[in-house]
């Protein structure tokens, strides 16, 4: 009898945007949910479980677009892991944090996304100024990142006299970008330091805010002094 050859594998189907969708829905848990929805952020996947499907996605980025467009906030977690940062243009990466709902998409597309994107400086320009709290609190974001990794061109006592001036009666989450920003500049740059205590002190920002044991204070003193302090401790 002849041989008989056997029959090619089939090759794995590619996933749907819709079939990520139901696989989403599948592991939402209300409790996750419950715990997420008082930070803001409107989902019950568990992170771990949506970074691992991340991982089996590898970069996608048509599945990433489609993901986005869904306006399932778990769905647009994913399309930022699965992304190519650099495929975006300017006026799409504000157009989507101008969509943008949910604090943690927020964070996760400018850490994921924006950072490594050849428009980020021209975003972070035209953001810090935004009248929009949320939208300059990620152009303040953008800058706290460059006065640690770049900050040569930036005017640190300019940034200090706008910290100095808003920060106190600026919106969260703006607020709390400012705070980050002038924690930063006392930080990393000590011949502005004496300035960046001063500021946080006089104006007491998150000075009250409840700290968990081992974890240090956004109160801008209390987290440069901390920070200072850890670098000094560091063996040459």
């Amino acid at each position: 009898m002849p041989e008989t050859k056997p029959k090619p594998a089939s090759m794995p189907t590619e996933p749907t945007v819709a079939e990520l969708l139901a696989e989403l829905a599948d592991l939402e848990d209300p409790k996750a949910r419950a715990v997420n929805e008082r930070h803001g952020d409107d989902h019950g996947v568990n992170l771990g479980k949506l970074r691992a499907i991340a991982k089996r996605l590898k970069t996608r980025q048509d599945l990433a677009v489609g993901l986005w467009a869904s306006d399932d906030t778990a769905a647009r977690l994913l399309a930022l892991l699965v992304c190519r940062p650099k495929a975006f243009e300017g006026a799409e990466l504000d157009t989507m944090l101008r969509e943008a709902r949910a604090p943690k998409v927020r964070d996760w597309l400018i850490a994921n996304v924006v950072k490594k994107s050849p428009h980020a400086e021209a975003l972070r320009v035209s953001w810090l100024t935004d009248e929009d709290p949320v939208v300059a609190a990620a152009g303040w974001s953008l800058t706290a990142d460059r006065v640690t990794k770049k900050p040569a061109g930036l005017d640190l006592p300019g940034l200090l006299d706008v910290v100095e001036a808003e920060m106190k009666d600026a919106p969260e989450p703006l607020q709390w970008s400012m705070n980050t920003c002038l924690a930063h500049i006392g930080i990393t740059h000590p011949a502005h330091r004496s300035r960046a205590l001063a500021i946080g002190e006089r104006l007491g920002v998150l000075k009250d805010y409840p700290t968990s044991p081992g974890c240090t204070s956004p109160y801008a003193p209390t987290w440069i002094a901390e920070m200072v302090r850890r670098q000094e401790e560091k063996p040459d």
